[in-house]
This record gives C-alpha cells, structure tokens and sequence, in this order.
C-alpha cells in the first residue's frame, strides 16, 4: 500500500494534468467555483488493491456481459468506506475513465432525498404529514391549482403522497413522462414544468379515494418537491442543499439537466441500448432525440428522479439515514422507523423495500441511467451508479444486487483506511494551476 502522502502528491499531479477536453469544459473557472468537486481528492488510486481483484473482475465482466459503459461503485463496511472505484467509460468521446468524482443520474434513488427532506420538514415541525396539500387551507393552496375535476383531490395530505396513496396510477401512462400531452391539454408549448403536469392531472379524475390504494407514483414525489418550496420557503434544492447534505459536508449532489449540452462539470455521458427507441424533443424542435438528451423532462421530475451524484456522496447520505449509531442521523429513530417498519401502513417511505430483518434498498432507472442503493442489517451499505440502461429497465437492479453479492462475497480483504477522509472539499487557492476543469 503506498504511503499516505505519497498518494495526495499522486492527486494533486492527477488533478492539474488529468485527460480534460476544453471544448465541453463549459467555461467554468476557478473564479466561478470555490471548491473543487467533494470528491476530486478520491480517485480510482485509493481502491486499487489485489485482493480486490476478484471484485474488479465480477464487475467488469458483469459490465461487459450487459455493454454497460460506464460505473462507479462505493462501499461502506464496518464503519468506513472501503471501496470507492469508477468502472469503464465516463464518455466514450475521449475515451474519459470513471473516477469516483463522476456524477451520474440517479432516477428514483432521488425519492429517498425528497422523503428525508420531507421528514425534515416534519421533525422542524414546520408540517404535519396529516396536511392536506390542496385546497383552501391546503399547502399548495395555489390558483393555479384551483377547482380540480374530483374534489376527492382535496383529501390527500402528505402522508398520502409520502406511501403512494395519493389516488393516481399510471393506467394510462406516467403523468410525468408525457410533456407533449400535457402540453397539449392545457395549450402550452413544450417542455411544461412540474406545476403544469400537475394542473393537467387535476383535470382528471383519480383513480381511487386518497389513502384506500397504492400505486408507484413519480407524480405524487413530484408534488412532495414543490411542498418542500412552499413550506420551507426556498427551493426544492436549495433546502436539500441547506439542510440535508451541506451539514454532512455533501456538495456534489445537484439537480440535473436535460440535455448533455447542460451537463454539470464531471457529469457523465448517458448510453441507452442500440435498439432503443428515439423520441420526440421536448423543446419543440420536432426532432426525434435520444430520451436521454431531451426526450425526457428530467428537470420537471424534480423530487421524483430530478438529482444527480456521485457515488461515495450519496453513500455519505444513506449513512445518514441508516439507522445505525456509527455516525449520528439526521433523521430520529423514531422517524427512520416510520420510513422503513412495514407494520405501520405506510412504509416503505422514500424507500423502494424494506424487510423485518433489515435489508433496505432503493433502485431508480429511466433512459441512461440505472441507479441501486442497498443497507444491510450488519451496517454494509454499497451504491451502485450506471451512466448505461438495458433493456431489462425497472427490473435490472435486481441483476445488479446479485452481481454485487457474488463481487463482496469473493473479496476477502478490505483496506483499513477509511476513503471519507479524503471525501474533503479543496479549496481552488491550494490548486492555482487548475484554470478551467470538466
């Protein structure tokens, strides 16, 4: 293992001649930032160890077995990070390498964000999950969001939208994954926003009574994210930012874009299946796109599937929340409960499952991105992000857990160095000769 020191002189070269392309820089200058990415002190070097080797090669051949480009994997064992690797093609264009610094989209992983905001929120009792959300003395007691089609709307409170019980299901399509519909109906020009997607659905009737169903519903997290500006009084990412991860020292998770023009700095490149189908742009060019690069609305998802991360920063999250004493929650118990204990008619909440035995996991997808977060009752927790999707869609995290299963079984060594302590943010006055990063 080399020593220490060595390792961040290795780092600070790596930083200041690292394979950049100029031209998709974006312009962003020291002056524009005062920190480098949370993680750019953290690269590849730190995991690369032989007695993982057995774990790389499970990976990559998983990677190529599936023509995944690209991974980063972070894994969090008996209180530390032990593993925090980029695996394959940040962007086949450059031929750029994964590095752990990378962000990538995380689809419906983004639901377990918006739940802990909410829950925030009711711990600051600053709401009651017994609020209802619209309607006269509702929290988005909004014009625009005035005389809906079934008044049944006006009794669905928070606690309903947290459990998918708000009445909605996706009989006919995902509400928000039909922007020229929606368009359509309210007379608007493509791309619509959250708010909009949600006047078109008070336009129709529910599909069952608030709180006497359940169905998935990317809609009802959409809402939750623009109850959290409202109450909080900031926006939807601001109070995330604030209050969740900045606390934690987290600054690398952010709202994403839709187009890879937009892209934040050291975000990847998304990939979808060679047969997949194009679709129509959102921004009314009439273009036939990837879905990945303006045929989804990511940015009206918002708190459904809206944020982008990297791996060990959305692992430093899901540490927060885990229920364990290693290092203190943001969350109490007594909440963490509430989210995970399927007893109690509402769990999972923010969560994709939860059993009695402690096994938690929450799992996105959508056109380029595969996302999987998974807790052990032992206090494991691993994070798996793919800048790739298959044809399996929602149903290949559950070939990503196996995989991930087989790659910890067979490693029989872990580093005894802790990889948070160079999860630091640098300031860009130690690095003077970084003018301009991607």
């Amino acid at each position: 293992m080399l020593p220490r020191n060595f390792k961040i002189i290795i780092l600070i070269i790596l930083l200041g001649f690292s394979n950049i392309e100029p031209e998709e820089s974006g312009g962003m200058t020291a002056a524009d930032h005062s920190f480098l990415p949370e993680n750019s002190r953290l690269t590849n070097s730190f995991s690369d160890h032989d007695y993982y080797d057995r774990f790389d090669s499970t990976v990559e051949y998983f990677l190529r077995s599936w023509d995944i480009k690209g991974a980063s994997l972070a894994v969090y064992k008996d209180g530390r990070l032990v593993l925090a690797k980029g695996y394959g093609l940040a962007d086949t264009r450059g031929n750029t390498e994964v590095q752990p610094w990378h962000r990538f989209r995380i689809a419906s992983v983004s639901k377990l964000i918006t739940a802990t905001a909410i829950l925030k929120l009711y711990q600051d009792s600053r709401l009651d999950l017994n609020q209802k959300v619209f309607g006269p003395g509702g929290i988005l007691n909004d014009p625009y969001f005035s005389d809906p089609k079934d008044k049944r709307v006006y009794d669905i409170t928070v606690a309903h939208l947290l459990s998918h019980r708000g009445g909605w299901t996706t009989r006919w399509g995902d509400q928000m994954f039909m922007p020229h519909v929606v368009a359509s109906s309210l007379g608007k020009e493509t791309p619509v926003d959250t708010r909009d997607v949600v006047r078109f659905v008070l336009n129709k009737r529910l599909h069952f009574p608030p709180g006497k169903g359940r169905s998935y519903s990317n809609l009802g997290y959409a809402i939750l994210g623009l109850v959290i500006a409202e109450v909080s009084g900031q926006s939807y990412e601001e109070y995330c930012k604030k209050e969740l991860f900045e606390p934690l020292g987290i600054y690398d998770i952010s709202l994403g874009k839709n187009l890879y023009s937009q892209r934040d700095p050291y975000e990847v490149r998304y990939f979808e299946p060679s047969n997949a189908l194009p679709k129509k742009s959102i921004y009314g060019s009439g273009d036939q796109v990837p879905a990945s690069n303006g045929g989804n609305d990511i940015e009206a998802l918002g708190g459904a599937g809206g944020w982008i991360a990297t791996a060990p920063d959305l692992l430093k999250f899901i540490r927060a929340i885990d229920g364990f004493s290693d290092v203190e929650d943001i969350l109490s118990p007594q909440t963490v409960k509430f989210m995970t204990d399927n007893s109690n008619g509402w769990a999972p909440v923010g969560w994709k499952g939860s059993t009695a035995n402690g096994y938690w996991w929450r799992t996105g997808s959508f056109a380029g991105t595969s996302a999987m977060v998974r807790r052990y009752p032992d206090g494991m927790i691993w994070v798996a992000l793919f800048n790739t999707n298959t044809w399996k869609q929602s149903k290949f995290p559950s070939d990503v857990s196996s995989m991930l299963t087989r790659a910890i079984s067979r490693t029989n060594n872990w580093t005894d160095e802790d990889l948070f302590e160079y999860n630091l943010p640098v300031p860009l006055e130690n690095y003077p000769f970084i003018t301009d990063i991607h």
